[in-house]
């Protein structure tokens, strides 16, 4: 049987479910944590301990850490480093390099020409004062973040550059300001599966809150978009070559306005929305993918 690990963190559900699930279709079972491997150059090994990953037929990345940090940047070099030493991994590190940060994703969407927010990025705190003042309204987001962590909302009449100024101050040098949009108390999480559209799951504010994470109250519903959300939405993901991927899509007054694509998410929405165990989905492409390559 062929031997496959999953690149997870220890503990996470997601995580520990898609190692169960490779265990039930290969009889093995390996969740590596990406923070214990080693890359010895001069022995040319890559392990964990006397686990040698280059003996391993393939992986899977669930999660490449429990925080998105640039620090994710280095682990995806090394895996990278093992995909070209003949590993197969799904979905490529070359692949998630490229939207890891939001701004290597936004600057790519937008010259895949897909609709998004109004965005300014600068590392000026002027430019992104005069930012504010034009959108009335804004959203402050770090580069590397999930499910709203750290994101600020900014307001043109509201002392902004202290707080850019303060942000700046924390070792943000690359200011990222998105023009707040009416969100219609929802917005959505579209899947896709080796670029083959799977699902769609609504994100739905409980609250009051701007935003719609499950981090601050919002739940899962399952969703049916039209058929055009779906086609822009697969062409957003196109660009970034993906087995696994989640879109994440408003539609607003304006037309339908992508946030960003994600190369992590996905797996509660689906079991909680729509009632679809992905895993044993992700597995069954990855088998197959190894066969044919």
């Amino acid at each position: 049987m062929a031997k496959i690990g999953i690149i997870g963190i220890p503990g996470s559900w997601s995580s520990e479910h898609l190692a169960d699930i490779v265990e039930s279709k290969t009889g093995n079972r390996y969740l590596i944590d990406m923070a214990e491997v080693a890359y010895n150059l001069e022995k040319n090994y890559i392990g964990k301990g006397s686990l040698d990953l280059g003996s391993f037929d393939a992986f899977i990345i669930k999660k490449i850490g429990a925080q998105y940090s640039p620090s994710l940047i280095n682990r995806l070099e090394i895996l990278e480093s093992l995909s070209r030493s003949g590993v197969k991994i799904y979905s490529s590190p070359k692949s998630i390099l490229g939207l890891l940060d939001r701004m290597t994703c936004t600057l790519k969407l937008k010259q895949g020409d897909i609709p998004l927010p109004s965005t300014v990025l600068t590392e000026s705190i002027d430019e992104a004062c005069q930012a504010v003042q034009e959108f009335g309204k804004a959203v402050l987001k770090p580069l590397y973040t999930s499910k709203a962590r750290g994101m600020k909302v900014l307001e043109a009449s509201n002392g902004i550059r202290l707080e850019l100024e303060s942000y700046k101050a924390e070792g943000n040098s690359m200011i990222y300001i998105q023009k707040m949009v009416s969100i219609p108390g929802k917005d959505l999480g579209i899947v896709f599966l080796g670029g083959e559209y799977l699902a769609t799951y609504a994100r739905v504010a409980q609250t009051d809150s701007w935003n719609t994470t499950t981090q601050f109250g919002g739940t899962y519903e399952p969703y049916n978009p039209s058929q055009e959300i779906i086609d822009l939405a697969h062409r957003a993901q196109s660009l970034f070559d993906l087995d696994f991927t989640c879109v994440d899509l408003v539609e607003t007054q304006e037309g339908p306005k992508i946030f960003e694509v994600s190369a992590f998410g996905g797996f509660r929405g689906l079991k909680e929305a729509c009632d679809i165990d992905a895993a044993p989905l992700l597995v069954d492409h990855a088998l197959k993918k190894m066969k044919n390559e």
